[in-house]
């Protein structure tokens, strides 16, 4: 039996873990994590992937049990490296993925969260990056995203506490976008999902591209020239052409992801 549920519906690809009780991280899971990913990434029909969890859990973690195999440096550099290759590939898939957070999101599973290009939470949801109390540190990039998307004081607070963070504070600090009602997480990441995928997938794909690889250049200078070669790509697009004369011509465009 899988660990993972695929349903798709107007190119959203609706991605749920599902591994009871608490969709835990294991090695299994995320073999079969990047193996779904890389068919998604294959196929025309899906333009934007949304990622949840079964019952009130979105992961609680990645794989304790696992970690008491772990008895050298070698071992750990080799277990947080597989987490964060699979993680970055995520990140730098040229179709968004969205987090919908549905309830406890700890350890490994924030990291997840944050590899993610957009994350949407429950007004329920627990979050945290507790490492710190098994006395390990986050190990698939928790510690270089967190202080990406929140800053370094406030990423060093939590990471060195362990402690939840209120959905609410997390959508004030920017770690999420957007906090939901319960009830209506689902439904709602969705339809953000359906809007995205409405767009040309050129545009998706280069705006994508623009961004993550901007963040990753040195110099403003650097980080300019890679929009400048995403706008470039863009232009050759047919659905350019129609998003401007569809614009000149007062309509609403016919994108048809050429």
């Amino acid at each position: 039996m899988g660990f993972l549920n695929v349903a798709i519906d107007s190119k959203v690809a609706t991605v749920t873990i599902n591994n009871p009780p608490v969709n835990v991280l294991t090695g299994e899971v995320l073999k079969e994590l990047e193996a779904t990913m890389d068919q998604l990434k294959g196929n025309k029909d899906v333009k934007v992937i949304v990622l949840t969890g079964t019952g009130p859990v979105f992961i609680a973690g990645a794989d304790i049990k696992a970690m008491t195999q772990i008895n050298s440096p070698a071992d750990g550099k080799k277990a947080a490296g597989e987490g964060q290759r699979i993680f970055l590939k995520i990140e730098r898939m040229e179709k968004p993925v969205i987090a919908a957070i549905n309830g406890v999101c700890l350890g490994g599973g924030m990291e997840l969260a944050m590899a993610c290009h957009i994350r949407m939470c429950s007004d329920r949801a627990k979050l945290a990056q507790p490492e710190i109390s098994l006395g390990i540190i986050p190990g698939f990039g928790g510690t270089q995203r967190m202080s990406r998307y929140v800053g370094r004081g406030k990423a060093t607070e939590w990471i060195l506490t362990g402690d939840n963070i209120a959905p609410n504070d997390a959508k004030a600090a920017g770690l999420v976008n957007h906090v939901i009602p319960e009830g209506e997480l689902l439904k709602q990441v969705q339809g953000l999902a359906k809007k995205i995928a409405m767009k040309p997938a050129s545009a998706i794909a280069q705006a994508l591209k623009a961004i993550n690889n901007g963040l990753e250049q040195p110099t403003i200078e650097a980080a300019m020239g890679v929009e400048m070669e995403a706008f470039g790509k863009v232009c050759e697009s047919p659905d350019m052409k129609e998003g401007i004369k569809a614009f000149i011509e007062k309509r609403q465009p016919q994108f048809t992801d050429q």
